[in-house]
């Protein structure tokens, strides 16, 4: 790291590309004794506005970042620093989230001088409360590097990449991660604008949730004032790209990714990048090219696209989601793309996001259900409309089945099976469930079964022009509803929806023929009966998927040997299909698919695949089983 005094040299360059109007920038000459405040006070009991952020509800809220990253692959650091703009001056202590941070200084915008702060013990879930003590200040800079440790952030070297030639680096900022990339108030509650400048190696180049300013070279000074030092900033081989989001998120969708990328475009408002390599550029491009027209059915739907840019990233198999709704910048795992369209679905659900989540968002993940219920629900609108009323009541019918699969999962603790749920003490990453996103699905399907389609598509409008851009709770919702549809609280149950366990008994298995014909078939399985040629030779892989997950948890043997001698299923490029087989085989004790389980454990990071296979491995077959997970050093997905 640099010296405190080289850090001042250029302190104007760290200002934001256009500072917030709450910044006055003056400069008098350095205090040498700067560094040797003592640390504030410890403060007072505060009033949380999130379980899992240390965010106090009497401090300002943050407006804008504006974040400087000098990107070091080698050490796998990021230098940085964060201005953080307040909604209003503040005096005393003030609490940012951060973990796995290298703190380096806390400083005023305006004076240069240091600004007390300390940091508490870590705490295994929020991390580390960053304490500033301010007197009348409305910004802080916070210099810092990340660490190898922060767990938003996944390094790639190059034998880990498609080309094998660069390392690749991404974030995930969901749920609570953002704050291992910067210092900031780590909860959906407190919406931010952000700009970045970023500094890469030249033959890379960066994609954010943000719109891209400008890709340039270094300017002398600008990096005086971070860990890094200007000779590392201005070095031969570095280039800046610079971007902007003016529009407000929670910070949990902040998103970068740098690598060697290439694009294609498929649309006038979509552009699919990936790693530079034209066979998975041209995969992606032709999965999702129907991208403007779903844009098109969600605007007819929910009311205008916000966002200008709707652009995917594939990102390398190691993502660990199926999708990210980062705005203006999905992230997607290649898993998706399954070359028949049908990944679209998984776009199709971040897309709905850009209404209901990113638009409107949840105040904390204890109101999970208000971002993913809505989506679900707003998803299967688009694909009924762009997809048939088929696929969608495919889609609906798989999420049933996952829907009673996350009772049985916890059964012991029927908490995590409300729509509202407890969470304090709770890491959101542990009990990250289908239940806010089916339960949700079904209890707003519930409510458009009892008003009537036409008249909750007029709801959900105004719920969302009423809402947008702001964060709320489920009171705040059921509020809404119950003023907007008179006497609803009197035909639906609100509260058991909302705040009961389990499914409730006016909940809806989905009817259609299809659905019908593929958990028939799978009920003759049980007796012996194997699906003809004929049966399932127009089936892709959503038919597969739930015939599968309607078997029975184990069969003989033979039956399955029988079953992918027929139809290949272990062999599937679907990995819906593949794991909802492999599942079905190891905890049928078939041990031939040991090899096979191996491959694809390695194979992808997405936790909807990595989860159920430890699970089947530990649980499903003995000891056998618990011996390939152990002798292969298989690491959990997440």
């Amino acid at each position: 790291m640099k010296s405190i005094s080289s850090f001042f040299k250029s302190f104007a360059l760290l200002l934001p590309l256009t500072p917030p109007l709450s910044v006055t920038l003056f400069i008098p000459p350095r205090n040498p004794n700067l560094c040797n405040h003592p640390p504030p006070p410890p403060p007072p009991p505060m009033a949380p506005v999130d379980p899992h952020s240390f965010t106090d509800s009497g401090h300002p809220l943050t407006t804008h970042v504006h974040l400087s990253l000098y990107f070091d692959f080698p050490s796998s650091t990021i230098h940085s620093s964060a201005l953080l703009s307040l909604s209003a001056p503040h005096s005393g202590p003030f609490s940012l989230d951060t973990r796995s941070l290298s703190l380096l200084s806390v400083l005023d915008p305006q004076t240069r001088s240091s600004l007390p702060f300390s940091l508490s013990d870590p705490d295994p879930i929020k991390g580390q409360n960053l304490v500033v003590s301010l007197s009348g200040h409305s910004s802080v800079l916070v210099v810092y590097s990340t660490t190898p440790a922060s767990s938003a952030l996944q390094w790639l070297s190059p034998p880990q990449t498609f080309n094998k030639a660069f390392p690749f680096v991404f974030t995930q900022c969901q749920s609570i991660h953002a704050r291992s990339v910067f210092p900031c108030q780590d909860t959906p509650a407190a919406r931010i604008r952000y700009s970045a400048r970023i500094n890469v190696p030249r033959q890379l180049s960066a994609v954010m949730s943000a719109r891209h300013a400008d890709r340039r070279p270094p300017v002398a000074g600008e990096g005086a004032g971070l860990p890094c030092g200007d000779a590392l900033w201005c070095a031969e081989g570095r280039v800046v790209e610079e971007f902007v989001m003016e529009q407000p998120i929670p910070p949990y969708l902040f998103a970068f990714a740098v690598g060697e990328l290439g694009f294609r475009d498929v649309g006038p408002r979509t552009r699919v990048y990936s790693e530079a390599a034209p066979a998975v550029l041209d995969a992606a491009a032709a999965e999702f090219a129907g991208t403007e027209d779903m844009i098109r059915q969600g605007e007819s739907l929910f009311g205008d696209y916000e966002w200008e840019r709707f652009d995917l990233l594939v990102l390398p198999p190691s993502f660990p989601y199926g999708g990210m709704e980062n705005p203006r910048m999905v992230f997607l795992t290649p898993t998706v793309i399954k070359g028949d369209a049908s990944g679209a679905q998984v776009v199709a659900h971040e897309l709905a996001h850009s209404w209901t989540g990113n638009l409107i968002t949840n105040k904390t993940n204890e109101h999970f259900w208000l971002n993913e219920g809505f989506t679900t629900y707003a998803e299967r609108r688009i694909v009924e409309v762009v997809q048939g009323e088929e696929r969608a009541a495919l889609n609906i019918g798989i999420g049933w089945r996952g829907l009673n699969e996350e009772m049985e999962r916890f059964s012991d603790n029927m908490e995590f099976t409300k729509l509202k749920t407890k969470q304090e003490g709770v890491d959101p990453d542990d009990v990250y469930s289908q239940v806010p996103y089916e339960k949700g699905f079904q209890f707003l399907w519930r409510i458009e079964r009892e008003v009537g389609r036409p008249a909750f598509d007029e709801f959900l409008k105004k719920y969302i022009a009423t809402f947008k851009f702001k964060s709320i709770d489920t009171e705040m919702f059921l509020e809404f509803l119950k003023t907007n549809i008179p006497g609803i609280e009197n035909k639906i149950d609100l509260v058991l929806w909302t705040e009961g366990t389990g499914i409730p008994p006016d909940a809806f298995e989905p009817i259609s023929n299809i659905y019908t014909k593929i958990v028939t078939l799978a009920n003759e399985f049980k007796a012996g009966r194997m699906p003809a040629e004929d049966e399932v030779a127009d089936w892709q892989g959503q038919e597969w998927e739930l015939y599968l997950e309607n078997l029975p948890k184990s069969v003989e043997a033979s039956q399955i040997l029988a079953l992918d001698a027929r139809y290949r299923l272990s062999e599937s490029k679907d990995y819906e299909v593949k794991v909802a087989f492999l599942q079905l085989a190891i905890s049928s004790g078939c041990s031939q698919y040991h090899g096979e389980v191996e491959r694809t454990l390695k194979e992808v990071g997405r936790m909807k695949y990595l989860r159920p296979l430890y699970t089947a491995l530990v649980q499903g077959n003995g000891r056998q089983g618990r011996e390939v997970f152990r002798e292969k050093g298989f690491r959990r997905g997440s």
